[in-house]
C-alpha cells in the first residue's frame, strides 16, 4: 500500500507524518520541487518512528515522480500558500498551472489513483485537476469540508465547555467565505445544538468558521497546516481502509441539490473507490439560497480558469 503526497510544505509534511502515525500506508512517498527538501523532512519524520512506535515508511524525493509509482492515493498539496492580504482566488493563476503539472506527473505514473486536492483555491484546484486527469469525478475530488467542519465543531466544544468528539456537523458550499453551515445538521451528543446554545451566539461561531482560514494567516502570516493536514490524511484513511465515513468534501455536482457542472462541498460517502455516493440532503429555502449564493461565487472563478486555459491552449 502507498500513498503519495505531493508538495512537503507544511500541509503536506503534516499529512505525511499523520498518515505515518497512524500507520494508513506501508510507504509514503514525499514528493517536492525543492531539492533535498522532501527527503529530508521525510526522513525526520522516519526517524520519529522508533519514538512514537510506528513502522510506516516515508521517504522523499526531488520532483522525480516515478517513485511514487503504482499509489493508491495521491494528495496534491503544491502550491503557493496565501499570505496576509491574499484571497484564495489571488492564488488561482499560479497554482493551476502547478496543479496541472503535478496531476499531469500523477496519471502518467499512477492511473488508478485516487486524488485528493488541498490546494488553494481549493474547489477551482478540484476542477483544474479534473480537466487535466480526465478522470470520473468519483476519483478526483477535494478535502475542504473536514477542515472547515472541524473548524466549527472546534470553536461550539470550546464555546459550550464540552469534547468536540461529541460534535458532529456538516457544512456544504465553496471553501471559504461563502461556505454554508448547518446549524440543523449540527449535534452534540445526538443533542440539537440550537437547544444548547442561543442563535447569537451560533452565528458568531458560524461566520468565525467562515473567516477561520482568514483567521489564522492574520495570526501566522501563512495558511494553516495542523488541521488541513490532518484533514487529508483522514480522508485517505476512509479510503484506504474502505471505512465508507460520511464527509464533506468538494465535489463536482452532477444534478444534485439541482446543481451541474460546479465544484462545491457536499456530504459524501467516501470508501475504498472514493465517492462511493453523493448525499442529497433536504435543505430549506434560506440554505438553499446560501448554496446557491455559494455555487455563484465557485462558478465565477470556474470561468475564469477556463477563460485563462483557452488563453494558454
Amino acid at each position: 500500500m502507498k500513498v503519495t503526497v505531493v508538495g512537503a510544505g507544511n500541509v503536506g509534511a503534516t499529512c505525511a507524518d499523520v498518515l505515518a502515525t497512524r500507520e494508513i500506508a506501508n510507504e509514503i512517498v514525499l514528493v517536492d520541487i525543492k531539492e533535498g527538501f522532501a527527503e529530508g523532512k521525510a526522513l525526520d519524520i522516519w526517524q520519529k518512528s522508533p519514538v512514537i512506535g510506528y513502522d510506516s515508511r516515508t521517504v522523499g524525493v526531488t520532483n522525480d515522480y516515478s517513485r511514487t509509482a503504482g499509489s493508491e492515493v495521491v494528495v496534491i498539496t503544491s502550491g503557493l500558500p496565501r499570505k496576509p492580504g491574499m484571497s484564495r482566488d489571488d492564488l488561482i493563476s499560479t497554482n493551476a498551472g502547478i496543479v496541472k503539472s503535478v496531476t499531469e506527473q500523477v496519471v502518467k505514473h499512477s492511473p488508478n489513483a485516487i486524488i485528493i486536492i488541498v490546494s488553494n483555491p481549493l474547489d477551482v484546484m478540484t476542477y483544474q485537476a479534473h480537466l487535466t486527469s480526465g478522470l470520473d469525478r468519483t476519483k478526483v475530488f477535494g478535502m475542504a469540508g473536514i477542515l472547515d467542519t472541524a473548524r466549527y465543531r472546534a470553536f461550539l466544544a470550546e464555546a459550550l465547555n464540552v469534547s468536540p468528539k461529541d460534535i458532529q456537523a456538516v457544512l456544504m458550499g465553496g471553501h471559504g467565505d461563502t461556505m454554508v453551515p448547518l446549524p440543523r445538521y449540527t449535534t452534540v451528543g445526538g443533542i440539537p445544538v440550537t437547544e444548547l446554545i442561543g442563535k447569537e451566539e451560533l452565528d458568531a461561531i458560524v461566520q468565525r468558521t467562515a473567516v477561520g482560514g482568514g483567521e489564522l494567516v492574520k495570526l501566522m502570516g501563512t495558511s494553516a497546516w495542523y488541521a488541513p493536514g490532518a484533514a487529508a490524511a483522514q480522508m485517505v484513511e476512509a479510503i484506504v481502509r474502505d471505512q465508507r465515513r460520511v464527509f464533506p468534501v468538494c465535489v463536482k455536482l452532477e444534478g444534485e441539490y439541482g446543481m451541474d457542472g460546479v465544484y462545491l462541498g457536499a456530504p459524501v460517502i467516501l470508501g475504498k473507490n472514493g465517492i462511493e455516493k453523493v448525499i442529497e440532503l433536504q435543505l430549506n429555502d434560506d440554505e438553499k439560497a446560501l448554496l446557491e449564493t455559494s455555487r455563484g461565487h465557485v462558478k465565477e472563478v470556474m470561468d475564469a480558469l477556463d477563460k485563462m486555459n483557452q488563453a494558454n491552449a
